[in-house]
């Protein structure tokens, strides 16, 4: 399974803020739009990320005050990224390498979307569950007459 796979059954719908915005206005969309990133773009390309852990990270830094602080001085600006093509094992092993909950996805300099641990976690446990009816549909429908040749054989 690749990127490619959960984004189109995800959607495509992005939040991005810049690097110059008030940390203030980023807290104020990710809470609005209950979600737990932004992309940073400045001038069409990524310059980095800007999840709950760089805003916590960020407001015990600065004393418990978000003030006048701006989105650069929180986000990560080096951000893991993949592609459309990555594989999900690939993602996985990278998310848990640098306990990355978001991912940005690109092609090339172009944001595709943002995947989540949480959509890579449902993509797998989806897969399984297909993968298990699959079983359970074969085992069920195994011919009868395999078990009468096998029974006759022992």
């Amino acid at each position: 399974m690749k990127v490619s796979d959960i984004l189109r059954v995800k959607g495509g719908t992005l939040f991005t803020v810049s690097p110059d915005e008030p940390l203030a206005r980023a807290i104020d969309v990710m809470a609005d739009k209950d979600i737990g990133s932004l992309v940073v773009m400045d001038h069409g390309d990524l310059v980095g990320m800007l999840t709950f852990r760089e805003v916590i990270q960020c407001v015990v830094r600065n004393g418990h005050v978000v003030g006048n602080t701006t989105v650069r001085a929180a986000m990560d600006d080096a951000p893991l990224t993949c592609t459309m093509e990555t594989e999900l094992d690939e993602v996985r092993r990278m998310m848990l390498e640098r306990h990355a909950r978001y991912m940005p996805v690109m092609d090339r300099r172009m944001l595709m979307g943002v995947i989540s641990f949480y959509d890579v976690a449902k993509a797998v446990v989806d897969s399984q569950n297909f993968e298990n009816k699959m079983l359970k549909a074969y085992i069920r429908d195994w011919p009868a007459e395999d078990d009468a040749q096998q029974s006759a054989a022992g």
